[in-house]
């Protein structure tokens, strides 16, 4: 990342909107789309911890729990990314600049290119991967989790959606520079699934949360017995 030892998490909101909106090439849109899926991610974890101890939920509360969790680790991870994102692509751009006079050297810097191109690819389907985790998250609590707050699931699950869908473009936009077509097929097959599954957990939230019913507890998995 080419903003010295600074990571992304530790500026100020506006510090990384002025980053973002300067004409420097970092941040750019995976490190927001990562961002974005940070703050959805946070918003789960938000209705998690007002969920919990609540008698009217207490029989969602392993939900509660699990939920939480995992929307902190979420969101963390997501910050990480957004740095990794700008580190991708600064990696890419490095490569671009290469000599590129003799054969040997024009040599060296489309193996840099294309390793570059597969990194920068890769750390965005790692965004998408983890957005999908994100929904499911939101889609879980959803109608069983504290009903005040069940817009901000709505919330959640639309920034899980937008991250994806932005962390996929970019997944795309590398892929012919990579130039390892069994590579490109296997991530463009794995966008489109994962797409297609946060597309229909973040609808389902939305339409739980409009609905405004309760749902059921989760069935607890029997005890296991040994042999």
């Amino acid at each position: 990342m080419e903003t010295g030892s600074q990571r992304f998490r530790d500026l100020t909101i506006d510090e990384f909107v002025e980053r973002l909106a300067s004409a420097e090439p970092v941040p750019g849109g995976g490190s927001a789309s990562a961002v974005a899926a940070s703050l959805g991610a946070a918003l789960v974890a938000m209705v998690a911890a007002l969920s919990v101890g609540r008698p009217k939920y207490a029989q969602h509360e392993a939900v509660h729990a699990a939920a939480g969790a995992r929307g902190r680790e979420l969101a963390d991870l997501f910050l990480d990314l957004a740095d990794r994102d700008a580190e991708a692509y600064a990696g890419f751009a490095a490569a671009l600049k290469m000599p590129k006079e003799s054969d040997a050297e024009r040599t060296a810097r489309t193996s840099a290119l294309r390793a570059a191109a597969r990194t920068a690819a890769e750390v965005p389907l790692t965004c998408v991967e983890a957005c999908r985790d994100l929904v499911a998250a939101a889609e879980l609590l959803a109608g069983r989790s504290n009903a005040n707050a069940s817009s901000d699931l709505s919330v959640a699950s639309l920034l899980g959606e937008a991250a994806a869908r932005g962390a996929a473009a970019n997944v795309l936009v590398n892929l012919p520079s990579v130039a390892d077509d069994a590579f490109a097929a296997t991530a463009s097959s794995r966008v489109e699934a994962l797409l297609g599954e946060i597309t229909s957990l973040a609808a389902g939230t939305r339409a739980i949360v409009e609905s405004g019913e309760a749902r059921a507890p989760i069935p607890t998995p029997p005890a296991d017995r040994g042999g």
